[in-house]
């Protein structure tokens, strides 16, 4: 008689295990997926906004110091 119980009792819990087990290792790595995916693209934008803030300065140098000559207007006086 115990050996017909075996089949009369499911035993869900191993494959409910394995499937979370999958799932959560899948989820998982789709996350860190999209995490590199995200990070790569913040490195992308700084070093984009970096070059032209470099850019933006070195035409800045350039430029005539308004601000220089009007001091040299207040100390002349």
């Amino acid at each position: 008689m115990s050996k017909d119980l075996i089949y009369i009792l499911p035993s869900l819990q191993p494959p409910v295990t394995e499937s979370f087990a999958t799932y959560q290792t899948t989820r998982q790595f789709y996350q860190e997926v999209q995490a590199r995916s995200e990070f790569q693209r913040y490195c992308q934008w700084y070093r984009q906004t970096a070059r032209q803030h470099q850019q933006q300065l070195k035409r800045m140098r350039g430029e005539f110091n308004f601000m220089q000559w009007f001091r040299r207007q207040e100390f002349s006086k």
